[in-house]
């Protein structure tokens, strides 16, 4: 039973409730989260005459309501319609959903569906126990196949091969100088002894490192290696990206970077793809890679399940289909590596102990199953050694109908010593002489490397079975004969996935900004301005490298060694402070006036005066907000935004401020709403609020594209109206004292609690402080969506930093780790928003917010975030519900709704933030293998008409619907136990992470074919992965800036998004010199057809940029180009000649006016 209680009238007349909130262990605990909207002027918050006590109805509970309508001053904008250039009418804003403009689309039809085909599989096989596949059905396959040979020869492509970890179990330098730098120097050396040897290689960053040494004698020779077509460079990647994990910007991101530095470098466009490591295979990345130039690609890590059912049909060879794709024009040919890794034991063919006989490594001192088993070839023994290996040759080419096999002979960090390169090759050579020489065994056996396997498949097949899907869940059984699900690693270490998603973001933001300034100084010809962001671009290129780094399968996943994640988080951090700061220094430059810029030889420091309200000295610690001061009444501060959107959007600005006697007003001078909340310090005997520091709110308004300046003023006489409003069950005792109290504060009564907005009622446990209940309040609907919190106790020596397999012995499946924690509660509510934290201790504390805004989907979606830390102090009293230490605990955070998703439940799960992808539960293979990796995304919705439930995410995770309803997030992972998979040690080396999600129920018309988001929860995903550039002006003068500069003349339909904007290398001095290019690359973001939904802040939804779109910059050319900008197609005239249909991705080549010779350095 709810009760409601009336907050007296405190002068506020238009607005709702909503708030921002703080507290924990320490002074303050700072939330960046991401929100928008408008300003609107016409909602309402129960009130009462404040000459009156606040009366209760009873004890049972409050209700935060609607207050009662603002009147606005004149001085306020109400919804502000922006012009986007002087004097231009403002275009109608707004797209809703259903639209006759949305696409219906239809499912491809493909021979093979893995959502369908994955649940029928037997997963308790009988072959399991002996770890090979291979039985009585396929040796006699392989004897009838044996005897045709006459008529289709087998025929083998040897291909050495090395595999180059970018850090593991050492650092990314460690592994260059100890061992990478040696097989590349040896590569040089024995290809040109060994003269029909091959080779592939396939990772950029340690290429481009060894090239940048060599003498110009050995770069010369590497040229003629990949020209004559025994030096193969695959994928041409900066790494050999994880594909779970990375969201879209990066993983295209580090592909640009490979292929232009090898484009630059040697002129080589890769057109085949090699992921033979990831845990796992997205289809995003081959429809990447097709985009990019590349013809066909190899996978390698599936499920064993896959590995049996795809060699019994004969389906290793595929085109892979993208699951929005009818026509098929994405397709990409794709090979299947048979058996369990990428070794020389697990290649030659189906029975790893013959194949350990042929891999003839003999290193002094080094001891292994292969230097045991392998013995040299001889005259001797080449007869028998041949035909054996010939057997297993030929067992692997009855999997195929064509039946050409691809023998990868390597390992990781292979060919480090000289002579392994003479060792295999002469070996191999004999066997290759002795098989070629005698024509009864109807074989064929060379070196080759991907090109050649392909060609020769494309040969001898006209069609290949048609797939579409993804390879997720991987699992193995080679290593103890049991299943083993790699779905721990999708959770592992979030701290360091949220630092890669920040740098993303700030990444992003920089590269726009810097190829904006750019390319306007040189235009202007502001020759100051054009030598600095020259001087600056390497440290762009540095973390771009430092960005694309990390998305390595052993970096984003999580599993290095600590130390080895140590230097990737230095590396991203570094990032994190290069990109800001160029930021900042090109949105200095694009807002100076004519005068600011005469000045700048004047200054001892040009450019370098806006700064980041918050302060991370290194990447360990979260950023610590700076107050900006406001002493000076007369003397506004002045905040810059920069929007990199190609939409206008509404944010929720937070800012700390010294005085709670402020007002912020726009470029325009116009007062915006805003609201102060409190900044908490934790005493250990409650929290008290600061009288020296408080919390800003406002909500900018930003244009496409944009640098908007917003100011903050100090005012004289108190405003209580903007002062939000303090429930909470834990407050510090209050000193004597006769100063009023800063904020008006309540206690926290027993029974549920209510938050509530014009459009949306919440609904809480008035004792845990966890949501129960979502109301629309113009439908009435109420959804039950209960949060909570548990823990799956790990199985030690099973779960660890790749697998996730919860104790099968434990006394619960789940862990009720919040029993007995004595919830604090907090509850901010004012003008702009109103939120309810809720703190267990100090491992976690839980936010949900609701904004008090007009627009959409703000009005309808809820704000959550979650701030824990399994690391710290363990305290039995506070939290005694985990277990000691936090030990063997993968936290989780489930929603269960009353949504029917099916019987055997059913969701969604975003691929890469490209597409959406449907899941369905296999119950008998455990939660471990229903567990699914997302970076963005994940929805559940009625099997039927009816609703949907979405989760937005700043960071990839995992995620599973196990029961009917329910859809969950794995939060944190903390397990002492190695999982045997190579890394060495447990995941002990937690910090207190911040995690930030959007809530969005919508209502639905049921399942569509081609699973997609909402146009809204686009919106909202986008707004949460690139939040606005904050900066703060510290010391140009007001006179010397301009209020708002913009990059765009229209903005972008709602489902075009902007990728990216990179200024591209000059070609002579890559990494060294910016040129007068620039890549620009759209994404068609496709939104549902059969989900209500809209968005006020932009219109359409069409494949191309609406009529007049321009950048606000000369254009000497634009053309089409392959993804990645190495190959150029067609000139275009305007950016609305470009159409960028549903789901894909287009790149555009921007030629800017040449460089003025007294411009440059």
């Amino acid at each position: 039973m709810n009760s409601n209680i009336m907050l007296p009238r405190r002068g506020w007349k238009g607005f709702s409730i909503l708030a921002v909130v703080a507290a924990f262990a320490c002074v303050y605990v700072y939330y960046f989260s991401v929100g928008e909207g408008p300003v609107p002027g016409t909602i309402n918050l129960l009130v009462k005459d404040d000459s009156q006590d606040m009366p209760f109805e009873n004890n049972e509970g409050f209700q935060l309501g609607e207050r009662s309508p603002r009147e606005s001053s004149s001085a306020e904008r109400v919804l502000p319609q922006q012009a986007y250039e002087e004097g231009e009418a403002v275009e109608n804003e707004g797209q809703s959903i259903p639209s006759p403009q949305c696409q219906v689309l239809t499912q491809p039809k493909t021979d093979i569906k893995t959502v369908e085909q994955f649940s029928k599989f037997e997963f308790q096989p009988g072959w399991m126990r002996g770890k090979e596949f291979w039985d009585s059905n396929f040796e006699k396959r392989y004897l009838k196949r044996r005897t045709k040979w006459r008529k289709l020869p087998l025929k083998v492509f040897l291909m050495p091969h090395s595999h180059n970890d970018p850090g593991w179990l050492k650092t990314y330098e460690e592994y260059y100088f100890h061992q990478s730098s040696k097989i590349l120097q040896n590569m040089i050396d024995k290809l040109k002894v060994h003269t029909n040897m091959t080779f592939v290689w396939s990772e950029m960053s340690f290429l481009s490192l060894w090239y940048e040494r060599a003498h110009p004698t050995l770069r010369q020779q590497l040229k003629e290696l990949v020209n004559s077509g025994r030096l193969e460079i695959a994928t041409g990647g900066w790494v050999m990206t994880d594909e779970a994990s990375p969201h879209l910007y990066a993983m295209v991101d580090q592909l640009i970077e490979g292929h232009q530095w090898l484009f630059n470098a040697l002129g080589v466009k890769p057109t085949s793809g090699w992921s033979i490591d990831p845990f796992g295979h997205s289809a995003a990345v081959p429809y990447i890679l097709g985009e990019s130039g590349i013809k066909q690609t190899v996978i390698q890590r599936i499920h064993y399940a896959w590995k049996q059912w795809l060699a019994e049909q004969q389906l290793g060879d595929f085109r892979w289909r993208q699951v929005w794709d009818a026509t098929g024009d994405s397709d990409i040919l794709c090979h299947n590596r048979p058996f369990d890794i990428y070794s020389i034991k697990h290649s030659c063919g189906p029975h790893p102990q013959i194949c350990l006989a042929y891999d003839f490594r003999k290193v002094p001192g080094e001891y292994t199953e292969y230097t045991i088993k392998s013995v040299p070839i001889d005259d001797h023994n080449v007869k028998q050694k041949a035909e054996l290996l010939l057997e297993q040759y030929g067992r692997t080419g009855s999997l195929y109908p064509h039946n050409v096999v691809l023998v990868p002979i390597g390992d990781d960090f292979r060919y480090d010593y000289a002579s392994e390169w003479d060792q295999q090759y002469i070996n191999y050579h004999k066997l290759i002489d002795h098989i070629n020489s005698n024509s009864k065994y109807h074989a064929d056996v060379q070196f080759g490397t991907l090109k050649d396997y392909f060609h020769e498949i494309k040969h001898r097949m006209r069609e290949f079975p048609t797939l579409q899907g993804d390879f997720f869940v991987y699992s193995d059984i080679f290593s103890e004969g049991r299943p083993a699900y790699w779905s721990g690693y999708y959770s592992t270490r979030p701290y360091w996935k949220v630092l890669d998603r920040q740098l993303e973001a700030s990444l992003r933001s920089a590269e726009i900004l810097y190829t904006w300034s750019y390319q306007w100084a040189v235009e202007e010809k502001q020759t100051r301005v054009v030598q600095i962001l020259e001087k600056d671009y390497e440290k762009l290129v540095r973390a771009r490298r430092n960005l694309a780094l990390f998305q390595h399968h052993d970096a984003i996943t999580g599993t290095s060694k600590a130390y080895v994640m140590h230097d990737y988080a230095v590396k991203l951090h570094e990032g994190l402070h290069d990109t800001l700061a160029l930021a900042a220094v090109a949105a200095e430059a694009l807002l100076l006036t004519d005068d600011g810029h005469s000045d700048l030889d004047k200054r001892s420091a040009p450019l370098h005066h806006f700064q980041p309200d918050f302060e991370r000295s290194t990447y360990e610690n979260l950023p610590h907000k700076l107050p900006i001061s406001t002493h000076k009444i007369l003397v506004p501060r002045k905040i810059i935004l920069f929007n990199s959107l190609g939409h206008r959007r509404y944010e929720v600005v937070k800012v700390l401020v010294l005085s709670p006697d402020v007002r912020v007003t726009d470029e325009h001078g116009l007062d915006v709403s805003i609201q102060i909340n409190p900044v908490w310090n934790d005493t250990g005997n409650g929290m008290e609020i600061l009288t020296t520091q408080f919390e800003l709110l406002f909500i900018a308004d930003l244009p496409p594209l944009s640098l908007v300046t917003y100011a903050v003023h100090r005012e004289n006489k108190q405003n209580l109206n903007i002062r939000s409003t303090i429930y909470s069950n834990y407050y510090a005792p209050v000193s004597e004292t006769n100063n009023l109290p800063i904020f008006e504060t309540r206690e926290v009564l027993t029974g549920d609690i209510q938050l509530e907005s014009d459009r949306l009622k919440l609904l809480f446990d008035g004792t845990s402080g966890m949501l129960r209940s979502i109301t629309d309040k113009i439908t009435s609907h109420v959804t039950q969506s209960t949060i909570r919190y548990a823990a799956y106790p790990s199985a030690q020596f099973k779960s660890g930093a790749y697998l996730f397999k919860p104790d099968p012995n434990a006394r619960e499946p789940e862990e009720d780790v919040l029993t007995g924690a004595k919830p604090r509660l907090f509850i901010h509510s004012g003008p702009v928003a109103s939120e309810l934290s809720v703190m267990f201790g100090s491992v976690l504390m839980h936010t949900t917010r609701i904004m008090h805004i007009a627009a959409q989907p703000l009005a309808n979606a809820v704000y959550m975030e979650n701030n824990f830390h399994l690391g710290g102090r363990y305290n039995s009293t506070e939290t005694p519900g985990f277990p000691p230490h936090y030990r063997e605990t993968e936290l989780f955070m489930r929603i269960m709704t009353d949504l029917d998703n099916g019987v055997e439940p059913t969701f969604y799960t975003d691929q890469n933030g490209l597409n959406m992808q449907k899941r369905v539960r296999v119950e008998r293979i455990g939660i471990q293998g229903n567990y699914f990796p997302i970076t963005s995304a994940t929805f559940i919705e009625d099997k039927d008409p009816g609703h949907r439930l979405t989760l937005l995410t700043d960071h990839s995770t995992g995620a599973a619907s196990w029961q009917q309803g329910w859809v969950e997030v794995m939060v944190e992972r903390r397990t002492f136990y190695d999982d045997a998979r190579g890394m060495g040690e447990g995941v002990t080396d937690q910090k207190r992470t911040v995690g930030r999600y959007w809530l969005l129920l919508e209502d639905t018309h049921g399942p569509e074919p081609v699973p997609r988001l909402s146009i809204a929860a686009h919106h909202l995903s986008n707004s949460l992965n690139y939040p606005p550039t904050l900066l703060v002006n510290e010391g140009v003068a007001h006179g010397s800036l301009r209020s708002t500069a913009r990059l765009l003349t229209h903005p972008l339909p709602c489902s075009l998004h902007l990728v990216s904007l990179r200024t591209l290398a000059e070609p002579q001095y890559p990494g060294l010199l910016p040129s007068q290019t620039a890549l620009m690359v759209l994404q068609h973001q496709s939104p549902s057809c059969n989900t209500v939904a809209s968005v006020s802040t932009c219109s359409g939804i069409g494949d191309s940029p609406h009529l007049h779109t321009k950048l606000t910059l000369k254009v000497d050319s634009v053309k089409l180009s392959s993804l990645t900008g190495t190959t150029s197609h067609r000139k275009i005239k305007q950016l609305k000649d470009v159409g960028v249909t549903h789901h894909r991705l287009q790149s555009l080549i921007f030629k800017f006016p040449p460089l003025p010779h007294s411009a440059g350095t």
